[in-house]
């Protein structure tokens, strides 16, 4: 069931007694849980909404609540975060858990109560019995991470309701400065709606002037400057992350996800597959391997794959302990761009 599905289908009276929201996509768990939040009256929602971490608190304790009348009210809710105990994950920690309870109450919920399980996951451990359980006696929303067109579709549907339109080229623009995140794509939208309300057109500089670069965006500049032997420019991306608390070994993993994607782009391009062809063979979103491909023209591959296995050594550095990790990037970036001019 999708989460516009579920909002119509309370707008009935017809409130289920278990829910999973089931996927990574933030927006759409934050829209469903607003819908079922709804159910109950703001002046009841303090003793009759809660909401429990499975990271911090047992799931007794949830239980305990979920099988409690509700207080001056019809309806109570329960929210369940964090379940990890429903995917392949051990536990690590010290939380002792009624799993055997739970089950119990998945097979049987209270009927006066709604408890939503919100399960930020790709998938869950099919194998658990407890799984088992509350898929089989749950109502499952769909909050998988959107794909590209979904999401702008979605965001211009947004947008329509607001009255409001985007320019081809702000589209554009947004599209890439949230990688076409849907989460994202929320997150910033409230910025460009105050924006054309105060008359302001919301075209490629708008959006560029309103909407941050992505860390990925920020990586990609970087290899950009990279395969263009601009050091200085590298560099200066790269020190200014660093200020921002992003983490050295994860930027190199990103560059070299990125120095990959060039690889992978400019072998299938030589194979005569087209933008369509190379994003279906990548299950890449459609503008990035348009940057890709822009990106990959002119640079012969002996440098991208110079450059990739010397992200890889500078990886090893890293973690190896063999290179301060703050200046393993710097030295490769002066290596390689005086190696291929």
């Amino acid at each position: 069931m999708r989460v516009a599905d579920l909002a119509k289908q309370l707008k009935t009276g017809k409130v289920p007694p278990l829910v999973l929201l089931l996927g990574e996509e933030t927006a759409l768990q934050q829209e469903a849980l607003a819908a079922l939040a709804a159910l109950i009256p703001d002046d009841q929602q303090t003793m009759n909404m809660a909401s429990y971490d499975m990271r911090q608190t047992p799931v007794g304790v949830a239980l305990d609540d979920a099988t409690s009348q509700p207080f001056f009210g019809d309806l109570r809710e329960v929210v369940i975060t964090q379940p990890y105990f429903l995917t392949g994950e051990t536990n690590a920690g010290k939380i002792e858990h009624d799993l055997a309870g739970l089950e119990r109450y998945f097979k049987d919920p209270a009927p006066s109560t709604v408890m939503v399980i919100v399960a930020p996951y790709a998938k869950l451990d099919r194998r658990k019995k407890l799984t088992t359980a509350l898929v089989k006696n749950s109502v499952t929303v769909d909050a998988q991470l959107m794909k590209s067109g979904e999401a702008t579709a979605a965001i211009n549907r947004e947008l329509k309701k607001q009255g409001l339109a985007l320019t081809r080229d702000g589209m554009a623009a947004f599209t890439q400065r949230t990688n076409a995140n849907y989460s994202v794509m929320m997150h910033e939208l409230p910025k460009l709606e105050l924006y054309a309300q105060n008359g302001g057109a919301l075209d490629e500089q708008a959006v560029s002037a309103l909407v941050p670069k992505q860390l990925t965006d920020r990586v990609f500049d970087m290899v950009n400057a990279v395969v263009r032997r601009r050091a200085d420019v590298a560099l200066a991306i790269y020190r200014d992350l660093l200020l921002q608390k992003e983490e050295p070994i994860k930027l190199n993993s990103l560059l070299l996800s990125q120095f990959r994607l060039l690889l992978q782009v400019q072998i299938l391009m030589r194979k005569g597959y087209d933008q369509g062809g190379i994003a279906a063979a990548l299950k890449a979103a459609p503008f990035r391997i348009e940057m890709a491909m822009r990106e990959s023209r002119g640079v012969e591959g002996s440098a991208l794959r110079a450059a990739y296995l010397g992200l890889v050594d500078t990886e090893a550095a890293m973690k190896t302990g063999r290179i301060d990790k703050e200046l393993a990037f710097e030295l490769f970036v002066l290596k390689y761009c005086g190696q291929h001019r």
